[in-house]
């Protein structure tokens, strides 16, 4: 017989008598019990602090607070009873104010952890600010932290009576939000805790709602022989037990489209299971066999590991070098290889000029090196949730973490057996996915239990689940032979890369694109030959990661480049400016890019690379060794080719309606589409109140692509920009004055208009153009019509006794066009730093019964990155771009990484090749570089 306890609690104020069980966490009391969903529940381990409320005047996790913990007559706070939306908390204000705020998952932890701080000491330092944050271990993956620390001292000012609250209209620039700090709509609800994520959302669903829990046999590749569901069936709450059979039931083909893209791939794209059924075969940790649907989260998780599955373990192949190598096994045993290499689907040749071998062979400077990139984890402190049910219409209908919303609705239709007009596909509030959501990961699984069952279904992973069940960012190998001659100008590249995929080719093509297209894209190399190579493993199935494949491409290049100009005998950043790409010069994909800000940014960044190599000289000891590197990086803008969205506009009585598909996940969805029309409407004098969103539901808003590529910037903002137009034209006077929203119902005029855009470029010879995908022989076309440029500095220390290195300081020269909001991209440079500090230095996802929670994963906590980031602006105007803007999210994750283990080289010269460059890395090539 179990039994529970009663208590007797004040929250925020007001007396409660709780009965509870004495295990229950505290977070599910307050959450789950209490209905206080300001309180996020992350990690569930003590690891995010998203979940962090103030007990008795001190700061506690209560994700890890049991409730028979909970003293008697304990006095709780949590972000409600802070402040409300129309009467904000100093703290709330500040953080709203100084952009501090992005999804806003970490949000209410990090804002009631700085209440307790204030409270103990109300006058404190930016470090004692950030030795609080690290010591509480709050975690943002988001902002880079320093915003949150300048809210901090913000509020600690307002507390003190220093600085008043002021009201938020001044941030505009004499009326115009764009080019301002406004700040994004959403900030103010996330800050106190009433902006519902999917984890909320699923407390106010209908009582019938069943919870759904996976069955995912602990292996990467096995055959499965039986699975016996028979005991789980009887288990208390199960409602069914949901397999493979069902979905055939269904007319469903178990599949899910995969998006090759390539002429070149052997396989259809369609080699992803929804679930795997007896006969076939697990291809990767953490796949589903069959999922239980019972009625709470404990009997669905119960029941699920009563099922008995039994498998015949295969050979894993979790790199690529294992893949390959000859007589491997094969990950799908009825898709060809290509040349002849075990496990390779697809091809991307590049051939750009002449071929350089003679060149290079004769080249009195040559590098020739293998370089190695992580497999690196998302780390969201949301983890994936979400639901489905059968919406008025009949619609499957699907509320998940989509970043693509049309695109996972016919990906997961013919799977399940559905028409695509039969699915409903809408996003939730999110707590960001950088980019992981562009596959679907719920998605499916989901909807083929609401099928099955009739009924609402939810379904959250654990924090451990969520890390070793979803995509990860691909390793590249890549093998690389550049060379310069006797004056420093490089002559030739061949290079050859080798992309993890995982065991499915899922959205595949266009990150093996970026080899081809970024592989020293920033520097003059007119003869190129190379090819890269997709290759199924065992290990995790990758996906979109912030900077698909620029990251991975930048590590070999950066690295290339810089070893090159030592053999030239040449300082780094000389040898990059001589090569730098001038107006008229080429990508590597036979285009040139729309605007050449590189020189100009280079030109602003020497002086403090001067600096910064002088300091390092003199900082530099026997122990702690500094050094200065350097890297530079170009992404692009759009999706590759014939990229294209949709924007819809009404005017009504209180302003106007937008309606697209700009999905949100942090980077400041709200703000970009605000902003955006809020400029192209500058005649009808709106505030931005004026200016309502209904975005991101297949039902009501147009298919405006995925929020991927930094993509929606330009090709959704463009299409606002189109369909403000043709209001306007519309509510134009022979006066020139507009007409009233009564006066065009007065006259018949319609007030709903259609917004339209396709990526359009200046080619070579000068002339308008729409982009074009690239040859499949030669790599050579016009992808992209708009980039982002970086210029990274890193400085960093290296501890030669513990082989710890750390970046004190990072500056980034950066050119993402004209800039929409100050406050937002800002907040996506500083968070795309912080998370290249950690692709350098710590975090991986290689072990999957090591790298299971965010500490083994390597999660860069806030003493992780400095405080001391400098962001230089470079707004060069785009010709084809909203009021000249680019897109901005990948741009300061392209090579940051580069940048610091360049400057690990500088400190104590040893080349890591592989990263991250963790402390045993370090200390083995300190003891190579010995002997």
């Amino acid at each position: 017989m179990k039994q529970y306890l009663r208590k007797s609690i004040k929250v925020n104020g007001c007396p409660h008598h709780v009965v509870a069980s004495p295990d229950a966490m505290l977070v599910n009391v307050i959450r789950k019990q209490l209905g206080l969903t300001g309180t996020k529940l992350g990690c569930g381990s003590g690891q995010c602090g998203a979940c962090e409320v103030i007990m008795n005047g001190k700061l506690v996790r209560s994700c890890i607070v049991r409730w028979d913990k909970v003293p008697q007559d304990a006095e709780i706070l949590t972000i409600e009873g802070l402040g409300r939306p129309e009467k904000l908390h100093a703290l709330q204000w500040a953080y709203v104010k100084t952009g501090a705020i992005q999804c806003g998952f970490c949000t209410p932890g990090f804002i009631m952890s700085s209440k307790a701080l204030l409270d103990e000491n109300p006058n404190p330092t930016r470090e004692e600010v950030r030795d609080w944050f690290q010591k509480n271990r709050n975690a943002c993956r988001c902002t880079g932290y320093v915003q949150i620390v300048d809210a901090v001292m913000l509020a600690a000012k307002v507390l003190r009576g220093e600085e008043e609250m002021t009201d938020f209209s001044e941030l505009t620039r004499d009326g115009k939000i764009w080019g301002s700090h406004y700040p994004r709509p959403s900030a103010v609800y996330k800050a106190t805790g009433t902006w519902d994520f999917g984890d909320d959302v699923a407390l106010k669903l209908p009582e019938e709602t069943l919870f759904a829990a996976c069955v995912c046999p602990e292996t990467h590749h096995a055959i499965v022989k039986k699975i016996d569901f028979s005991e789980a069936e009887k288990m208390p709450g199960v409602y069914k037990v949901v397999t493979a059979k069902d979905i055939y039931a269904n007319k469903g083909t178990n599949r899910i489209r995969g998006q090759v893209g390539s002429k070149t791939a052997t396989t259809n794209g369609w080699e992803r299971r929804i679930l795997v059924e007896e006969g076939d075969k697990i291809r990767q940790w953490g796949e589903a066999v069959a999922i239980v649907c019972a009625d709470t989260e404990e009997h669905a998780r119960a029941a699920a590991d009563a099922v008995k599955v039994e498998i015949e373990e295969l050979p894993a192949l979790l790199n690529v070098k294992d893949a390959m190598a000859p007589g491997a096994v094969k990950v799908h045993e009825d898709i060809p290889d290509i040349d002849g290499i075990p496990n390779v689907f697809n091809k991307r040749p590049i051939k750009k000029g002449n071929d350089p071998k003679e060149d290079l062979d004769k080249a009195p400077y040559v590098v020739e090196d293998e370089f190695y990139s992580s497999r690196q984890p998302h780390l969201t402190i949301e983890t994936d949730c979400g639901f489905g049910y059968f919406d008025e219409e009949g619609r499957l209908t699907l509320q998940t973490k989509s970043i693509c919303v049309y695109r996972h609705q016919l990906m997961i239709a013919r799977g399940l057996g559905l028409p695509p007009s039969k699915i409903r596909v809408i996003q939730n509030n999110m707590g960001a996915t950088f980019g992981y959501k562009v596959g679907p990961t719920n998605e499916h699984l989901i909807g083929a239990c609401v099928i099955a069952t009739g009924r609402p279904v939810y379904m959250r992973l654990d924090m451990k689940e969520h890390i070793i069940r979803t995509p990860k960012r691909s390793p590249f190998l890549m093998k690389i032979r550049v060379g310069a001659d006797e004056n420093g100008k490089l002559v030739g590249l061949e290079h050859y890369w080798y992309v993890d995929h995982g065991p499915y080719s899922e959205s595949s093509q266009d990150l093996t694109n970026k080899g081809g297209q970024f592989m020293l894209a920033p520097y003059k190399v007119n003869n190129i030959r190379g090819c890269g190579y997709t290759v199924f493993t065992n290990h995790k199935w990758c996906t979109a990661f912030r900077c698909y494949g620029g990251p991975q491409t930048y590590f070999g290049g950066e690295l290339a480049i810089d070893m090159l100009a030592e053999k030239v005998g040449m300082d780094p950043l000389d040898f990059r400016e001589k090569n730098l790409i001038q107006p008229g010069d080429t990508l590597p994909s036979g285009q040139r890019p729309e605007v050449y800000p590189l020189q100009a940014m280079v030109t602003h960044i020497r002086p403090l690379y001067e600096e910064a190599k002088k300091q390092a000289a003199a900082l530099s000891t026997d122990k702690i060794k500094h050094g200065v590197g350097v890297a530079i990086g170009i992404y692009n803008s759009n999706d590759d080719g014939p990229d294209e969205a949709n924007s819809h506009i009404e005017l009504t009585k209180d302003g106007v309606i937008l309606y697209n598909t700009w999905e949100d996940h942090g980077q400041g969805a709200d703000m970009g589409c605000v902003g955006t029309a809020h400029e192209a409407l500058r005649p009808l004098g709106l505030r931005p109140d004026q200016i309502k969103l209904v975005c991101n539901d297949t039902a009501k808003a147009p298919n405006s692509g995925a929020a991927a590529a930094s993509r929606s910037q330009v090709m959704v903002g463009m299409a606002i920009v189109d369909s403000c137009r043709k209001l306007l034209d519309a509510m134009r006077k022979p006066d020139g004055t507009h007409r009233t929203y009564d006066e065009m119902i007065a006259e018949g005029i319609p007030t709903y208009y259609e917004g339209y855009y396709k990526a359009t470029l200046r080619n070579v010879n000068g002339e308008v153009q729409h982009c074009t995908g690239m040859d499949d022989e030669t790599g050579q076309g016009y992808p992209f019509a708009n980039h982002m440029f970086g210029v990274f500095l890193a400085e960093v220390s290296v501890d030669v006794t513990t082989g710890e290195a750390k970046v004190d300081r990072m500056t980034l020269a950066c050119d993402v066009g004209k800039i929409n909001n100050y406050a937002v991209v800002e907040g996506q440079l500083y968070g795309g730093i912080a998370q290249g500090i950690g692709f350098a230095l710590k975090e991986n996802f290689e072990d999957v019964k090591k790298h299971n929670n965010l500490l083994a994963c390597g999660f860069p906590y806030i003493k992780d990155i400095p405080d001391n980031i400098r962001l230089i602006h470079m707004e060069s105007p785009r010709e084809f771009g909203p009021f000249g803007a680019s897109g901005t999210g990948e741009a300061p994750l392209s090579a940051p990484h580069a940048a610091i283990i360049n400057a690990i080289h500088n400190a104590c010269g040893i080349r890591i090749k592989t990263i991250p460059a963790t402390p045993d890395r370090i200390l083995k090539a300190l003891e190579e570089a010995k002997k």
